[in-house]
């Protein structure tokens, strides 16, 4: 914070005191950051788009899966790019209520998809269910897929 101070106050020094170098060069400078700053932000954007493509569903499925990880997760890829990385937060609800019922606890597990999914490919997994607030069954509720944050290729 004091560096950034005192890099603000030299700057205004060398404006007042040399104006005819110090606006073009600050002009420059500014005009570099904006483009750096679009540049992230269209990055940003694109990813998001990319990521609302990718179908992701989460179901209580003790048949089919084993009993340490009675959650079935299905992962389309959707979004027409190589989907290298993948994580989300699980969530978990009442049908027809909006209350998170998931306890946010320090070991809870870490939920991430395969490590590499081809455009149209999908992928099929069992996990084990997040902490439940006490009280609730994993049977009676509905289970989502929040915060997704992902990485995709440059295909």
């Amino acid at each position: 914070m004091l560096i950034g101070s005192l890099l603000i106050l030299a700057w205004l020094v060398l404006l007042v005191r040399y104006p005819l170098r110090a606006v073009p060069i600050s002009l420059g400078a500014l005009l570099m950051l904006g483009l750096v700053a679009g540049w992230v932000l269209w990055q940003e954007h694109r990813e998001r788009q990319l990521l609302g493509r990718l179908e992701l569903h989460l179901s209580y499925a003790p048949g089919p899966c084993p009993a340490a990880q009675p959650l079935r997760v299905t992962l389309r890829n959707n979004s027409g790019r190589a989907l290298r990385s993948l994580r989300w937060d699980v969530t978990a609800h009442m049908p027809g209520t909006r209350t998170n019922l998931v306890q946010n606890a320090y070991d809870a597990p870490i939920y991430q998809g395969p490590g590499d999914l081809q455009s149209g490919a999908q992928w099929q997994s069992c996990l084990p269910l997040p902490p439940l607030r006490a009280g609730y069954r994993a049977s009676t509720l509905e289970f989502q897929a929040e915060n997704l944050r992902g990485r995709f290729g440059d295909d």
